[in-house]
């Protein structure tokens, strides 16, 4: 008897242990795919890169190692420099002027207003631009002698300008650019952030006599900080790694003043032929990336 208890017990704590073992698989096998994902675009490109700018190639493709040498040739560059210089640049200040006027209009577009939505639905028409179209578009109103910009800024009494022809005005008219066609895009993460926070926590504010002004600062801005952080950390990456407005326009120029780590790589791989150095930059760029992102991270800790 005591045999078949411990026989049937056995068994039944097979089964059990089995039927756990099937409960904790499960949740793996619905995340395997985004893993996989995730594995083959990030984490093996990245991979890659490391793997890459340890090693030059020369004549008929042939690598060979030179450990850390892209790296040293790189710190003694002059170009790269500046590169850096205009990626971070262009980062700090293309940033929290889009996350701000996202915010605003998603302000503005959250009102129960009537025809709102059809007003919604013009200002995310530049998201559905592509950026080679946009970026094309804006360098020809842009044309320092045939643009309409300098016809419409002559009308109010404004001398002639540049524009992407300028070393001192290139890179903020591509802050611009990408300011417009991004902007709405982080527009309607905002305005689905708002419109997750309850209607009677506004409504217990105003009968406490809290005024519009301060209900943002108090209620809306701090139960949105998860919307926020989610903005903030990927339109950071993704001003990071854009290039197509530079290359489009002006490749760089004038004198580099537009020239950023992104176009440097590409560039480096596609002009120059040297991988090495291309991949030294990919490299040093996702340096810079973790750095930008673990500020960010504690900032927004220091907030909560």
């Amino acid at each position: 008897m005591n045999g078949m208890k411990t026989k049937c017990g056995t068994k039944g704590t097979e089964k059990w242990t089995g039927y756990h073992m099937k409960r904790k698989l499960i949740p793996y096998l619905f995340v395997a795919p985004a893993m996989l994902v995730l594995i083959a675009f990030k984490v093996l490109p990245i991979c890659v890169s490391i793997h890459g700018s340890l090693f030059k190639v020369g004549a008929r493709n042939i690598r060979h190692f030179v450990g850390l040498q892209n790296f040293i040739n790189l710190f003694q560059d002059n170009i790269f420099y500046i590169s850096l210089k205009n990626t971070v640049v262009f980062n700090l200040m293309t940033t929290p002027v889009e996350i701000c006027f996202a915010f605003i209009l998603a302000a503005v577009f959250n009102q129960n207003l009537p025809g709102i939505k059809v007003f919604r639905t013009i200002f995310y028409i530049p998201v559905c631009i592509s950026m080679a179209m946009a970026t094309t578009v804006w360098a020809l109103m842009m044309n320092p002698y045939q643009g309409l910009l300098n016809t419409f800024l002559g009308y109010f009494g404004i001398g002639w300008q540049g524009f992407l022809t300028d070393p001192g005005q290139a890179l903020g008219c591509i802050m611009m650019i990408a300011a417009w066609k991004t902007i709405p895009y982080w527009m309607m993460f905002m305005l689905a952030g708002m419109q997750s926070i309850p209607e009677s926590v506004y409504e217990a504010a105003r009968i406490d006599g809290a005024s519009t002004i301060k209900s943002i600062f108090k209620i809306t801005i701090p139960l949105m900080k998860n919307t926020f952080g989610f903005v903030v950390i990927s339109n950071s990456i993704q001003n990071l790694l854009l290039f197509a407005p530079m290359y489009i326009q002006t490749n760089g120029g004038p004198k580099n003043a537009t020239n950023v780590l992104m176009l440097e790589a590409y560039k480096s791989a596609y002009s120059y032929n040297n991988m090495g150095r291309s991949y030294a930059i990919v490299v040093i760029l996702i340096v810079v990336s973790i750095l930008f992102l673990n500020a960010q991270n504690k900032f927004f800790k220091i907030v909560d």
